[in-house]
């Protein structure tokens, strides 16, 4: 079984920035995939948008949505991975789960790839 735990949400005017940690209980070279998704209000839980994933061999992937504003890093020793966010819109609001995938082949972001998922940390972004 493994634990994640974010942290890091709070409120930020617009153009600002915000660091989110997610702790993991595991070493993330365990990991096959990791990442970072966003839900929206009213959305459900299934309408998580991916937003970054670094698998097995540290290959970093973005959605559209976030490519250039958005960074995902990792520190396997503190069995901590981040998600670095610039640059930030309204549109950015939303709870943030960080998930990953345990002995998955394919790392990606849809909802049904990952095996393990954090609470969620609130991020609201005002205008």
């Amino acid at each position: 079984q493994v634990q994640l735990a974010e942290s890091g949400g709070g409120s930020v005017q617009s153009g600002g920035s915000l660091t989110l940690s997610c702790t993991s209980s595991v070493y993330l070279h365990s990991t096959s995939c990791i990442g970072w998704y966003r839900q929206p209000p009213h959305f459900v839980e299934h309408e998580r948008e991916g937003l970054a994933t670094i698998d097995r061999d540290g290959k970093i992937s973005y959605a559209d949505s976030v490519k250039g504003r958005f960074t995902i890093s990792k520190d396997n020793s503190k069995k901590t991975f981040y998600l670095q966010m610039d640059s930030l819109k309204p549109e950015d609001t939303g709870m943030y789960y960080c998930a990953a995938d345990i002995g998955g082949t394919f790392c990606h972001s849809g909802y049904y790839n990952m095996d393990y998922w954090g609470k969620g940390a609130m991020v609201t972004v005002s205008s």
